[in-house]
Order: C-alpha cells, then sequence, then structure tokens
C-alpha cells in the first residue's frame, strides 16, 4: 500500500525488462594509501549511463568480502565529486571516509547533476525524477553485488538533504539495503514547503495531480520510515535546519516507532537531533 503510495507520485517502478547488463566500463584507477578509487560508468537502464567513483579498501578481511555503502549526493552541481572527496565540503566526502574504514562505497551522480547529461524528458519512460534516481540506485546496488569484495548481504545508503530523502526512496523499495541514514533529508510535509518538491529532478505529479496539498497526498515520511522496518534507520535532524523543520522528523519516528515495536526492533530506530 506504500509502495504503491509513492508510485501514484513519483511514477511506476521500472519492471525486470529494464534491467539491462550494467556493461561496467572503468575509465581511471587511482591510489590513495589504503584505499583505491574507480572511476567507472555503468549502464542503467536502455537510454542511459551513470558516472560513478568506487572505492576499494586495500585490506582484505578474512571472508574476502567487505560491506559495502552507497553514498549519496546533496544537490551540489559538481555531483558525486563531493562525496569522493574531490569537491565540495570535505566534511561530507562520506565515500573516502568509510572506504577508509573498510567499506567498498560507491558515489553517483544525481540525474541531472555532475557528468548525468538526464534531461527529464518524458520519452524516457520516466514520470519524475525521484524515480530516474531510485532506478539508478537499485542499479548501483547491483553494481556492488556484482563485485567480488563485497558482501551482498551488508549493504547500507547514506544521504545528506536531497541524498538523505533519495536515501529513503531508495530504500523503500530496495531491500537489499540493509541500513539507511538520512542526513537532514526530509520532514513531514505538512511541515514542509510542498511546491519545492515539484520541480522536474523531483515530483512534479505533486503539482500537477495533487494540486501541492499535504493533505491529497497518498504518503508522507513516516510510512515511508515504516517500510524499513526491522531495518535500521539512523536519522539525522539539525534543530537549526533552514529547509527541513527537524520537529517533522521527531514526529515521523515517533509515528513509525509501533511498527518497528511489532518486529520487537525498536533499538534498530534512531534519531539524533544536534542543536546546530
Amino acid at each position: 500500500h506504500v509502495l504503491d503510495g509513492l508510485q501514484q507520485v513519483m511514477g511506476k517502478l521500472p519492471d525486470r525488462s529494464s534491467r539491462v547488463s550494467l556493461d561496467v566500463r572503468t575509465t581511471e584507477t587511482v591510489r590513495l594509501g589504503v584505499i583505491t578509487r574507480r572511476k567507472l560508468t555503468f549502464r542503467s537502464d536502455r537510454t542511459g549511463r551513470v558516472a560513478a567513483y568506487l572505492f576499494l579498501p586495500a585490506k582484505t578481511p578474512v571472508t574476502g568480502r567487505h560491506p559495502a555503502v552507497l553514498c549519496l549526493q546533496q544537490t551540489n552541481r559538481v555531483g558525486k565529486l563531493e562525496a569522493a572527496g574531490l569537491s565540495g565540503n570535505p566534511g561530507l566526502a562520506h565515500a573516502v571516509h568509510l572506504a577508509r574504514r573498510g567499506y567498498v562505497t560507491l558515489a553517483a551522480d544525481y540525474p541531472g547533476f555532475g557528468e548525468s547529461t538526464y534531461d527529464f524528458a518524458a520519452r524516457h519512460g520516466y514520470a519524475s525524477g525521484t524515480m530516474k534516481a531510485i532506478w539508478d540506485n537499485i542499479r548501483a546496488v547491483d553494481l556492488l553485488t556484482s563485485l567480488d569484495e563485497v558482501d551482498p548481504d551488508r549493504i547500507g545508503v547514506i544521504g545528506h538533504s536531497l541524498g538523505g530523502h533519495n536515501a529513503m526512496f531508495t530504500a523503500a523499495f530496495e531491500p537489499r539495503l540493509r541500513v539507511i541514514i538520512s542526513n537532514c533529508g526530509f520532514t513531514r510535509f505538512h511541515k514542509d514547503d510542498v511546491p519545492s518538491w515539484t520541480g522536474p529532478r523531483y515530483m512534479p505529479r505533486i503539482r500537477t495531480r495533487f494540486r501541492n496539498n499535504a493533505d491529497r497526498l497518498p504518503f508522507d515520511f513516516p510510512e515511508i520510515i515504516g517500510t524499513f522496518a526491522p531495518r535500521p534507520f539512523l536519522a539525522i535532524a539539525a534543530q537549526g535546519d533552514r529547509d527541513f523543520d527537524y520537529t517533522g522528523v521527531l514526529d515521523s519516528i515517533d509515528a513509525a516507532r509501533p511498527v518497528y515495536g511489532l518486529y520487537a526492533a525498536r533499538d534498530r530506530l534512531q534519531a539524533a537531533y544536534p542543536d546546530i
């Protein structure tokens, strides 16, 4: 029911016929001390490729496989470069940071950012930029699970702002993401600027079908969090965030807590509200 509500707004999740060969092409390999960075592209669907940086730890665990994390960008023209530590805020270079801690990490461009030339035209078959991003992320998980270095049962996702809600949207549809972290990425629609979600990179149907009315929308973030249970979810919401009201995160966590309770997994639902 929740996933149906998401698809009413975002458009249908592509079917299995869209799962074309990844055709991974590596264009650069750089050694950075104890980690290796590879620049690559992979085929997401019939019409497009996604550019990304893959980070591999140098040391191999006893099993030969590492946990992996999909690292999603904030709203930033440079795209994946910030998560990869090549541009922007060093504090958001989580792909590099986690790789140095022993994770395989993948940082890819969100549609329309970085090297992406995606134009959000209807001919590509997506009703929203949000669903295009979800599908690209699902294919990124396909890529990670194809690697000998990755433990397919230990893959997580992390993101800030745009990446924060992109991580949540993707994890709702992708159960292989076993841990979800959203940093300053959402609030309840009733505590947000609903029209800000309606651009081509996001969900135009919020305006065209649901009239920018939070009461008419067929989903909200508490329901999304409910789809994660019993997977661990951490929300970080700064009290001084001027974009996403942290009290809407409080509301969402409180509303989703009984769902986690059904799985006897309340400790896997966590939130932090730094006073900044």
